[in-house]
């Protein structure tokens, strides 16, 4: 069922073998009905799914292809509305604003759950709405471009950027106590490194960034750079976990490089408004949850890198992950110093 293969930068990748026969391991919820009507009629239209952030960043990518895999399950049509600004503040306003009349979905990621930590009068997204699925959970790496000849690897790039008293660059998000603002500040606080970080919401000017030689290197996770990875442009020299999974065996974790802290990660998913019809909700669920199931949807996290830890999480699990998460950014807000309202 699998294979491996090495793509052009070095690192070796774990791809999915698909035949016409070729069937997936069992999935979270094969054990759900294959198909369920909707209530009274529901839904009688196409659903809106609200995306904060660009079409070609992890996001946009994640809400493509799960609203594909609810569309071939249900037949149900859905519409995706990026609203990117704020670091998801823009598009959770506009959800927030929406009918809760179960037509509108919300594509989020653990910004919000940082976001309320921080601020308990933000929305909580395990109590201010319902989390219809978590189905990616994955963690992050910093790139390099694989032509690069001033460092080549993390130990050089971190006397690398010692040595530029301040003025090296990182593309990173724009949002002040982010996970990936927040990892950073972990990071350099371990290597002593002074790094500028320029702030991107949209991905693919990110991307763009390191491609094009305006920045020195990417914070980012691997499913949103893998053509990046395959086409042989970005290479990982760096991953944020303690210990690194067999498809970046060669690139050294935070043990490796001698760094002890817990690393935070990024998971997405889907969310209703807490007050939508229960009935409605519960025909969300089963339409989400099973999507993630679909052949169309385990292959695009397949290729996505978003298989080397556990993706999948349904409405109670998700609670209890965001929950847990709002926790951890608290404790770690407090530490450096912010004021968590």
């Amino acid at each position: 069922m699998f294979k491996k293969f090495v793509v052009s930068t070095g690192v070796t990748a774990v791809a999915m073998a698909f035949s016409a026969s070729s069937v997936f391991a069992a999935c979270a919820t094969d054990g759900m009905p294959d198909s369920m009507d909707g209530p009274d009629g529901y839904p009688a239209r196409a659903l809106t799914m609200i995306v904060p952030y660009g079409p070609a960043g992890g996001s946009g990518q994640v809400a493509q292809a799960m609203a594909e895999a609810v569309t071939g399950l249900t037949k149900v049509s859905i519409n995706r509305d990026h609203k990117p600004g704020g670091s998801g503040t823009v598009g959770m306003t506009a959800f927030m604003a929406s009918p809760a009349d179960g037509y509108s979905v919300l594509e989020h990621i653990d910004d919000a759950s940082s976001a309320h930590a921080l601020d308990s009068g933000r929305p909580n997204p395990a109590e201010d709405l319902i989390p219809l699925v978590t189905s990616q959970i994955t963690f992050s790496q910093i790139y390099i471009r694989t032509d690069e000849d001033r460092f080549t690897d993390w130990n050089s790039f971190v006397e690398w950027v010692k040595a530029q008293d301040g003025k090296a660059s990182i593309a990173n998000v724009s949002k002040e106590g982010s996970m990936e603002r927040v990892t950073m500040k972990f990071i350099t606080d371990a290597t002593g490194m002074k790094i500028q970080q320029i702030s991107f919401d949209k991905g693919a000017p990110r991307y763009g960034a390191l491609a094009g030689g305006q920045v020195d290197a990417l914070f980012e996770q691997p499913g949103d750079v893998r053509k990046f990875l395959d086409a042989g442009k970005f290479k990982p020299i760096l991953t944020i976990l303690k210990e690194s999974p067999e498809a970046f065996a060669d690139v050294p974790n935070l043990t490796d490089a001698g760094m002890d802290f817990e690393p935070l990660l990024r998971f997405r998913g889907f969310y209703v408004h807490k007050d939508a019809p229960a009935d409605r909700v519960k025909w969300l669920q089963w339409a989400f949850q099973k999507a993630y199931c679909e052949e169309s949807y385990q292959a695009y996290n397949e290729s996505k890198f978003m298989t080397l830890i556990e993706s999948y999480r349904d409405t109670a699990g998700s609670q209890e992950l965001i929950t847990n998460t709002i926790a951890q950014y608290r404790d770690v807000y407090k530490e450096m110093g912010l004021e968590v309202k």
